[in-house]
């Protein structure tokens, strides 16, 4: 029965439409196969068929006929009149679409074409010009906003991550770099912890007599026990011995106290040195346990004992004559310098990159005071007024000086001018600092109430970037500089007169230092590697 009603449905809808392209608002006729259904009512049967009376207008014809070739399905036009929702084709698509038609459709494309031309039409007029690139008029585009727009629009909610979720991504970013921290710092650590060592270059570590490298010689030309600067000075011109072993830069050297008969050097090869300057004139020692490069050396005021400073953040206490390292010492930053008090042996200073001056003491092996007041690295310590007060010089471009033990600033040196000031020397009469100023002179302050002595300015050489040391001869008629281009220039300390400037490395002299018993000798050290003696 179901076979036999469909092609007799289809053959009267072919019908039906064919009918109303040639007469519409008229009778459509279509004639169907003979089939055993009861006829429907409007429904009449004839010998050619049935007949079934509807009635369609024009437009509504073209309208079904047009959406049946676009969307594929049309109002059945044998029930249309009735106002019925049945339809002929696809049936989905029309449930989908509600039944609409074209005209249906249209008219709402229509509203949203007049809807989007009145959006235009209000930002017309707020999008600039597009000839111009900045400034009144400037081509802005679709951020110009609406004609009568007060102000920009607020947005509903906001955008972007909330204050909580940023603080959630800032605090774990925070652990993870802590965490790296602590890891680098541990394996640090373990591959310096325990490894320090020292090698002993002599042929034997007691002479004759059983006296070792540390007994002073009494056999030199100079009595090496006697008062500093009580021999006239002179300004030298030859080099008689250079001492070759470190294979990078100097950083650091240091006379051995009172005596000057041995040198420390410290270097960027990560080395410490101890060199004879007046028996054989060879390394006596080499001091190894730094992972980086040193920064600073120190003796303690009778020699026996010296710091050493690195860029590991690490500062060790070394005996001198055994070689042995007595103490570490791990900071939270580099100490840019160090020094014992002169009155003190127990107790040194370290002048570090996090701003600090920190007080150690060797008996306890604990910080007994920190000085925290400079808002740069601290480059610089020296101890004025009777060892009572000390000096110190910073990155931030002041002078501060402290009373020792107590940590507040007794005396601030600023000035808009001023520039940094990596080296200090006191004058041996203890009277005036001279200072390393990075403007290429070097600039004297009265020690008591730290005033700039304006006549004292010296000036000709070129140290601008670099730390280089400041140097007075022993009997305090000469000072002395180094130079980024490897020059040890001497000034006339009364007249501040220019009067030689001597080559002695090839690359930046850094450090130099007069030997106090001696008329014109002094030691220097370049970034070149080599320490030379000149007379």
């Amino acid at each position: 029965m179901t076979e036999s009603i469909a092609p007799q449905v289809a053959k009267k809808v072919r019908c039906a439409m064919n009918a109303l392209t040639q007469a519409p608002d008229a009778l459509i006729v279509a004639q169907a196969e003979e089939t055993s259904m009861a006829l429907a009512p409007g429904v009449t049967k004839t010998l050619s068929g049935y007949v079934e009376e509807t009635t369609m207008a024009d437009f509504d014809f073209r309208n079904q006929q047009r959406t049946f070739e676009m969307l594929g399905y049309a109002h059945n036009p044998s029930v249309y009149a009735n106002g019925s929702q049945d339809y002929v084709g696809n049936r989905f698509a029309a449930q989908q679409a509600g039944g609409a038609t074209m005209a249906e459709l249209r008219g709402e494309n229509a509203t949203r074409r007049a809807e989007s031309r009145a959006m235009k039409k209000r930002r017309k007029g707020t999008t600039g010009d597009a000839s111009i690139v900045d400034g009144p008029g400037a081509y802005v585009g679709p951020w110009g906003g609406w004609e009568g727009e007060q102000g920009e629009p607020v947005p509903q909610e906001a955008v972007g991550p909330t204050a909580d979720e940023l603080q959630a991504v800032e605090e774990s970013a925070e652990k993870r770099k802590l965490d790296l921290g602590k890891l680098t710092r541990r394996r640090e650590l373990d591959e310096v912890r325990g490894t320090e060592k020292s090698i002993f270059h002599g042929a034997s570590m007691h002479d004759y007599q059983g006296r070792t490298f540390m007994h002073i010689p009494t056999d030199a030309d100079v009595n090496l026990r006697g008062e500093p600067g009580a021999l006239q000075s002179y300004i030298p011109s030859t080099c008689v011995r250079t001492w070759t072993g470190h294979t990078k830069g100097i950083s650091a050297l240091r006379l051995f106290p009172n005596s000057g008969h041995m040198v420390l050097s410290g270097s960027m090869d990560t080395k410490i040195k101890l060199w004879d300057v007046y028996r054989e004139g060879g390394v006596l020692r080499t001091y190894l346990g730094h992972a980086k490069p040193i920064s600073d050396v120190s003796f303690s005021p009778d020699g026996r004992q010296f710091l050493s400073a690195g860029f590991d953040h690490w500062i060790k206490l070394w005996d001198t004559e055994s070689g042995v390292c007595l103490k570490s010492y791990l900071l939270d930053s580099v100490a840019n310098c160090i020094c014992f008090h002169p009155q003190k042996p127990h107790i040194f200073l370290a002048g570090t990159s996090d701003k600090k001056i920190l007080q150690y003491d060797t008996t306890t092996d604990q910080v007994t005071q920190e000085y925290n007041q400079h808002q740069g690295p601290v480059n610089t310590i020296t101890f004025v007024d009777e060892d009572k007060r000390f000096v110190s010089t910073s990155d931030d471009k002041t002078m501060r000086v402290w009373d020792f033990d107590i940590p507040v600033v007794v005396k601030l040196v600023a000035d808009p001018s001023m520039q940094s000031m990596p080296s200090v020397a006191l004058h041996p009469d203890q009277k005036w600092l001279a200072c390393q100023s990075m403007d290429n002179q070097m600039l004297v302050y009265n020690a008591d109430n730290f005033k700039q002595s304006k006549r004292r300015t010296f000036r000709g050489h070129q140290v601008q970037g670099f730390a280089c040391e400041i140097g007075f001869s022993p009997d305090g008629r000469f000072v002395s500089s180094g130079d980024r281009q490897g020059n040890l220039v001497f000034w006339d300390w009364k007249s501040g007169g220019l009067l030689k400037r001597l080559p002695c490395h090839k690359d930046v002299l850094i450090a130099h230092d007069w030997l106090p018993h001696e008329t014109s000798k002094v030691v220097t050290g370049g970034w070149d590697g080599l320490i030379r003696l000149w007379t």
